[in-house]
């Protein structure tokens, strides 16, 4: 009896990936409630539905907190073997959670895997609440205002883990740019998305993403689930010199997620090989990867903030970027090595409202770029 039972379960197992991959391929969104596929190295968008409507991001939330983190780590405020403090207010978030106690302590690189592999909403509190003076109220102030910074428009954060609350809102579209932002401002940090499993305190925990184990050349990214929100994902991955990115919000259950996510990937390479032109349903959506034009011309007062026009893995690209920005942008901006043997492209000491002006003039002209401070 009991193995009857077990060929039923997975039976409906097999039928709810059948019936994923059927809608996603031909009838459309019955199963989730938006999606998008793009290039992760030009922006262009190859495929999205329903890209630009408000949904609830879950813990899709925590790659902003993760860029945050990583922001840190990259201008020396955080290292990865400093100890962060849990406070109690941490300690009591509900799960999913390492079960952290208050007073304890966790070591930076292990609340980044916590947070990329297992989701903890404990730790990604703990990594708000010392990043912003103890108040993640604060933090996901400063997580909205990164947001409109990198070009997420539709986007409104209230805690630093995704967990429910009415005003927390995001698009496919916003998801994907914020994650692309991550592969390109911080690819040294990039690695942590694609761990499949991780032991910490005797404790084994598996990636949600499923597509790490199955889909080949899936290298991240991350899970989201609440009641209101349902499943979604963000998958990507690397096939003949592409790297593409899936976002799947809204879908009915993890199975479904999961083939949607690599219906679409699938599509997206199909796609770009037969050379076909981009399907965009339901979604008024401006490309993440914007018209060049020429901007204005921006006047740099001297400061404590910068801009950043990408890192590289060769010194080569590095300076031809250089001469990209110095042509459309009219500054002229530095080589810098960065860890892991990248060179990046930055304008230093430079006012706020100048990085910003700079920032805007960049995204017009269609080169990716970041204020840091």
């Amino acid at each position: 009896m009991t193995q009857f039972f077990n060929n039923i379960k997975n039976m409906r197992k097999i039928l709810s990936f059948v019936i994923a991959f059927l809608f996603c391929v031909g009838a459309g969104a019955a199963d989730y409630r938006a999606a998008l596929v793009a290039d992760m190295d030009t922006g262009r968008v190859i495929f999205s539905e329903h890209a630009n409507d408000a949904n609830y991001p879950a813990s899709l939330t925590k790659i902003m907190t993760l860029y945050l983190t990583f922001d840190a780590l990259e201008h020396g405020r955080l290292h990865l073997d400093d100890y962060l403090i849990v406070s109690q207010s941490a300690a009591a978030a509900p799960s999913v959670k390492l079960g952290l106690a208050a007073g304890s302590k966790i070591r930076v690189e292990d609340a980044i895997i916590a947070v990329a592999v297992d989701s903890a909403n404990d730790v990604a509190r703990v990594l708000a609440e010392n990043l912003k003076g103890g108040k993640e109220g604060t933090f996901a102030s400063l997580m909205t205002r990164v947001a409109r910074e990198i070009g997420l428009s539709h986007t409104n954060f209230e805690n630093s883990s995704g967990l429910p609350d009415d005003d927390h809102l995001s698009t496919a579209r916003d998801i994907a740019l914020l994650s692309i932002a991550v592969y390109k401002h911080f690819p040294q940090y990039w690695k942590y998305f694609g761990i499949k499993s991780w032991t910490y305190n005797g404790q084994t925990y598996t990636n949600g993403n499923r597509l790490l184990a199955s889909y080949d050349g899936c290298d991240g990214m991350k899970t989201g689930f609440t009641t209101k929100s349902k499943y979604s994902l963000v998958a990507t991955a690397r096939r003949d010199g592409r790297h593409l990115i899936a976002v799947v919000l809204g879908a009915e259950n993890k199975d479904v997620r999961a083939s949607i996510a690599t219906s679409l990937l699938n599509r997206g390479f199909k796609m770009i090989e037969n050379g076909a032109a981009p399907v965009i349903k339901n979604t008024d959506v401006a490309p993440i990867a914007n018209t060049v034009t020429k901007p204005a011309t921006v006047k740099l007062a001297s400061g404590y903030a910068g801009v950043q026009f990408g890192a590289f893995s060769s010194r080569d690209a590095a300076l031809r970027q250089v001469k990209n920005v110095e042509q459309l942008l009219h500054v002229s901006p530095t080589v810098e090595m960065a860890s892991g043997g990248l060179f990046r492209v930055r304008v230093n000491n430079i006012a706020e409202d100048a990085a910003q002006k700079l920032r805007n003039a960049a995204t017009a002209a269609g080169i990716d770029s970041y204020v840091f401070h």
